[in-house]
């Protein structure tokens, strides 16, 4: 079976956390030096930690090495590398080449990704960089799926793609526009996002034909709906954008697209697992219109153009509410709307946010919200007929927070007592076993049989640290002995700290190992 991950961004270590727990088989997450996003450091000892959380339920952690290196800056990365796979990391995700080659200089045997950094677009690029010893390739943004088919027949190595998240009107790694204009570079994670500042359209003649649009801003990605295909067609990675996004849409959109694979595995259990343990169940219901979006498209993956504008707005703006008709003002002003969909509450402390005259987007909060009522501060800008949308619903807001699903690995219970010993053998979901004897010669033997199993059955099916226990069979020859509920209680906790000290087997990349750097 080819094992499917949902691989989430994380910006420090406890929203990597967060997302294990939402149901992410695997993490990227940068270093303090040489990720592609550079206000998304973190420090080791913080990986180390997220990798330790991560492999309780055999989830990966990926390491964001992915800028181009100056030579002064080899010797620094080499470290970076070593002090990684010191800290547990899975693998590394890498743009520059030259990391394949110092990584082996180094001693590190970390599986290496090509990063979409490098630009991975066409069969012959991909084959090139499975050469050098990548046993990923997280592919170019704007491919359809038939070439992603191409690469796929081309190549061996595992391959990742986007599905949701932020789009760059350039291809990956080939953006030089940040460094034009300010001299900070997109290849060395200091992108100032040029694509979403506004821009006058001027022909030949000097004309103007569109004034202040973020004309090179794109809505955002989702395939939510197109996981089957891109499995059908090769990628075994789902990849998530953005790691420098809060917590909140790590946990919303992590969950709703953990959910969608449970249902492509589940609809094909003898082509398709999850590629990491545990089961993630309650907590809040996922509504990926609630975070951060600037609207959505499928992009090129059906090898046509769309709509994937968002020049009116570069920004999220999140959920229309209506029109502002009525503008009152004084110590602070009042705002009264129409058009407000039903079965939309609006509370204290939401976030609004309208696009002005000029084109740029302005957000204020809502202090005193009542039915289609808005009281706040004086806002600069906003007039009646103004559409006026919700970018931040403090309800929702809460309910991530405190209401967050549960992860964990079930583990299947059987019980024999026999020769005055009674014997209670757990199987994890991925393969760990524990054993817990206990000599209960001295127990008087329980009158009522069916009493004592439905009570063990009961005591034992219970969750205990990461495991859910349910209960296989239970075989008492000659009786059971008399326990309490207490002691059955001490036994499942027994077994769960002793599953918990084995190490969770992490499944295999189909890619294989690493070849040898050229």
């Amino acid at each position: 079976m080819t094992p499917l991950e949902i691989l989430a961004p994380a910006r420090n270590a406890e929203i990597g956390i967060a997302a294990i727990r939402c149901g992410a088989d695997a993490v990227y997450i940068a270093g303090p030096k040489f990720g592609a996003r550079y206000a998304a450091g973190n420090e080791f000892d913080d990986i180390r930690r997220l990798c330790s959380y991560a492999h309780r339920f055999g989830a990966r952690i990926y390491l964001t090495l992915n800028t181009i290196l100056y030579d002064g800056e080899l010797e620094e990365a080499a470290a970076a590398l070593r002090r990684a796979e010191e800290a547990g990391v899975d693998a590394v995700i890498v743009q520059d080449p030259a990391v394949v080659k110092l990584a082996r200089e180094a001693g590190v045997s970390l599986p290496l990704h090509a990063s979409t950094q490098c630009a991975i677009r066409t069969p012959e690029r991909a084959a090139w960089l499975e050469s050098l010893g990548f046993t990923r390739l997280i592919l170019e943004r704007q491919l359809s799926l038939g070439q992603v088919r191409a690469i796929r027949a081309a190549t061996k190595s595992d391959l990742e793609f986007f599905v949701h998240g932020a789009l760059c009107v350039s291809y990956s790694g080939n953006c030089y526009l940040s460094e034009k204009l300010s001299g900070r570079s997109a290849n060395r994670g200091e992108c100032v996002q040029a694509c979403r500042s506004l821009y006058d359209l001027v022909d030949a003649d000097g004309k103007v034909l569109v004034r202040n649009k973020a004309l090179l801003s794109l809505k955002d990605f989702n395939l939510l709906g197109r996981m089957e295909e891109l499995a059908d067609a090769g990628v075994c990675s789902f990849k998530i954008e953005g790691r420098l996004k809060n917590i909140s849409y790590v946990k919303n959109v992590v969950r709703e697209y953990s959910l969608a694979l449970d249902s492509l595995v589940a609809k094909y259990p003898e082509k398709y697992t999850r590629a990491s343990f545990g089961r993630v169940s309650g907590g809040f219901t996922p509504a990926p219109d609630k975070t951060f979006n600037r609207g959505y498209t499928q992009l090129f993956i059906d090898g046509k153009r769309g709509k994937w504008s968002s020049m009116d707005a570069p920004t999220s703006l999140g959920e229309r509410v209506g029109t502002v008709s009525e503008i009152r003002r004084g110590a602070s002003m009042t705002l009264r709307l129409k058009g407000l969909p039903g079965g939309v509450t609006l509370e204290n402390g939401d976030g609004f946010a309208f696009v002005g005259r000029d084109g740029s987007v302005t957000g204020f909060r809502g202090d005193i919200c009542r039915g289609a009522e808005i009281v706040c501060k004086s806002v600069d800008g906003l007039s009646e007929g103004t559409a006026l949308w919700r970018n931040v619903s403090i309800a929702f807001e809460r309910e991530l927070e405190r209401n967050m699903p549960e992860r964990l690995i079930p583990a299947l219970i059987n019980v024999k007592a026999a020769d005055g010993a009674i014997v209670f053998e757990a199987v994890s979901e991925d393969g760990r076993e524990a054993v817990v004897t206990e000599d209960v010669s001295g127990n008087e033997t329980a009158r009522d049989a069916e009493r004592m199993i439905s009570m063990i059955r009961s005591q034992l099916s219970k969750k205990s640290g990461d495991f859910a226990f349910s209960v296989g069979s239970i075989d008492g020859d000659g009786g059971f002995p008399m326990m309490s509920a207490s002691f059955i209680n001490g036994i499942r906790r027994t077994l769960a700290e002793k599953l918990a000290a084995l190490p969770c087997p992490r499944i295999k990349e189909t890619a294989g190992t690493p070849a040898p750097a050229k």
